[in-house]
């Protein structure tokens, strides 16, 4: 289970170390970055050392202006050209398919850790993570082939090449010192300008998002009911609002990335002056200010870059900074449990108290569900039904009391062993994009005649007679293709045709006509003659009179009623 959610606060430095946490990827690409960083700051000081060496030579000395004169050094400048954009090229190279790997790796481990989210803490959070893992983590790439390498060439390109100009004029590399921290301070001010607008594109963009899929899922009802274009005033605001969100940050992006290389411009001008004028009074030597004039950009090239890649890569770091804040919640499921036969084992529930918005739900539910029998838990809405029935799988941690499985916690199960004993059908049944039959034969597939008597059982016979194509019929996301009765009846054969032992039914008659639930409660009746658990959920009389023990559940105060049913 996972641990209560932490406040979500930005990690501090330019670097957010949780990223070489999550993705083995990630540490190798920073590996690689700063060792190809290394190799392109050598070539850097080396080549603008050859540079100035033959240009000094040639200027000052008539004697050597021939070729042939400097063959090393033009040897030495080639050599490091060359391999200079080999290391460019590499990195960059690199950097793309590195990015991917990246991302694909923190997707995964997103996905991996919501699955264990807590049911109530996952519909919560459904939406925003939706979004994030589909589509905001993809901005990462930005971070990882932008950002991420102007930043490394900061901190390895611009301290060496100072110290290369400090060797050779102690003057310019003064200026460069007092006018370098120029660009970081109008980076902070940019940054302080602009705070909070990548935060802001992307709850702009779940909101949209979230929108328009409740607007396509109900779409069909909506049209039905004469009111499709009801929520298209709304979807253009959103549009429109995600519109002026992203083009104020365009602005700012466009606006910073000239301040700074106006700033960067003016720095190199101001030490390309000073070198001009000591040189026409003769305060220094022509080759060592051909190497300071040379290597001057090369100081604030670096700092210019992490500006401008900085709002390039704010969707993606806002996007990872939350896919991070869900996998600090990840908590690593225990690698073995105790195992239990579910077959003639007791299911009992003591004292369980699981917290909710509203106090607790359920409070204080005490209840035993034997083996071959037909439990009902009953309540008003919200009482905690569904969450009792989450609790019993392990799905949900407690706030007090629990639950035992043939007398072991279920804490204490291997959860995996405990599943594959259970058929479990919540209230809004999972189907994935497929055929009918792919969807029935989900987990395994059947007997031919336990397929045929299952479909008989749910009333699925005669969703298959409407249907032309019968078992191909195609269903889509979310179960677009079939109405809400027959996505029940679909669940419903998935679970009859099971061998579980245990059967947990939340609402297993809604969405049913009078006929069709009593065909479905004849197969329950019929699933616990044959020896199987039965917990179900549910409202009507005749799903109460379907039980052997009706057990009211209540939310808030600590208090349950068990009746025998007569």
């Amino acid at each position: 289970m996972t641990a209560p959610a932490a406040p979500r606060t930005r990690a501090k430095g330019p670097i957010d170390p949780r990223l070489w946490k999550y993705s083995r990827s990630a540490r190798g690409y920073l590996i690689v970055t700063v060792a190809l960083s290394i190799v392109v700051t050598a070539c850097i000081i080396i080549g603008a050392l050859a540079i100035g060496r033959v240009l000094a030579g040639v200027i000052t000395d008539p004697s050597v202006r021939a070729l042939s004169a400097w063959t090393t050094e033009w040897a030495v400048l080639v050599g490091v050209t060359v391999i200079r954009v080999l290391a460019a090229g590499a990195q960059s190279r690199y950097a793309h398919r590195s990015a991917s790997r990246v991302v694909a790796e923190l997707e995964v481990e997103v996905l991996t850790a919501a699955s264990r989210f807590e049911p109530r803490e996952l519909d919560a959070e459904r939406e925003e993570l939706n979004v994030v893992v589909t589509r905001a983590i993809g901005g990462l790439r930005a971070y990882l082939t932008g950002y991420l390498p102007a930043l490394v060439l900061a901190v390895t390109v611009t301290p060496l090449v100072l110290v290369v100009i400090v060797t050779q004029d102690v003057t310019s590399a003064v200026i460069i010192a007092v006018t370098l921290p120029l660009i970081p301070i109008f980076m902070i001010l940019i940054g302080l300008l602009t705070q909070g607008r990548a935060k802001a594109t992307l709850t702009t963009m779940t909101r949209l998002s979230a929108q328009l899929l409740d607007l396509l899922a109900g779409l069909p009802t909506l049209r039905a009911l004469g009111r499709e274009r009801g929520p298209a005033t709304r979807i253009r605001a959103l549009g429109e609002a995600h519109r002026r969100t992203t083009m104020r940050a365009l602005k700012v992006a466009f606006l910073s990335s000239m301040v700074l290389e106006l700033l960067a411009t003016l720095c190199v001008a101001l030490v390309a002056v000073a070198i001009g004028l000591r040189l026409v009074f003769g305060e220094m030597t022509l080759e060592a200010g051909i190497i300071a004039l040379i290597l001057a950009p090369e100081v604030y090239l670096p700092l210019r870059a992490v500006g401008t890649q900085f709002h390039a890569a704010q969707d993606g770091v806002e996007a990872a900074d939350r896919a991070f804040s869900v996998l600090d919640r990840r908590t690593v499921p225990p690698s073995h449990g105790r195992t239990v036969d579910a077959s003639s084992a007791d299911i009992e529930l003591d004292a369980l108290t699981v917290a909710s918005r509203d106090g607790a739900a359920p409070a204080g539910l005490t209840a035993r569900c034997r083996a071959g029998t037909v439990t009902v838990l009953t309540g008003a809405n919200g009482s905690g039904k569904s969450t009792a029935l989450h609790a019993i799988l392990g799905l949900t941690t407690p706030l007090e009391g629990g639950v035992r499985i043939g007398g072991v916690p279920v804490a204490d199960l291997d959860l995996e062993q405990w599943w594959a004993q259970v058929a479990w059908l919540p209230q809004r049944p999972v189907l994935i994009p497929g055929t009918v039959y792919e969807n029935v034969t989900l987990h395994g597939v059947p007997d031919a005649d336990a397929l045929v008597a299952a479909c008989r059982a749910a009333g699925f016979d005669s969703v298959l007679r409407d249907h032309p194509q019968g078992w191909d019929t195609r269903v889509g996301q979310g179960g677009v293709g079939l109405s809400l009765g027959e996505l029940q009846r679909l669940a419903l054969t998935r679970t009859f045709v099971s061998n579980a032992s245990v059967m947990l039914l939340d609402e297993p008659t809604a969405h049913l006509d009078s006929a069709s639930e009593k065909t479905v409660l004849q197969a329950v009746r019929g699933a616990a003659d044959r020896g199987v658990t039965v917990v179900m959920v549910g409202h009507r009389r005749s799903v109460l009179h379907a039980g052997d023990r009706i057990v009211e559940v209540f939310g808030t105060a600590p208090m349950s009623a068990e009746l025998d049913h007569v």
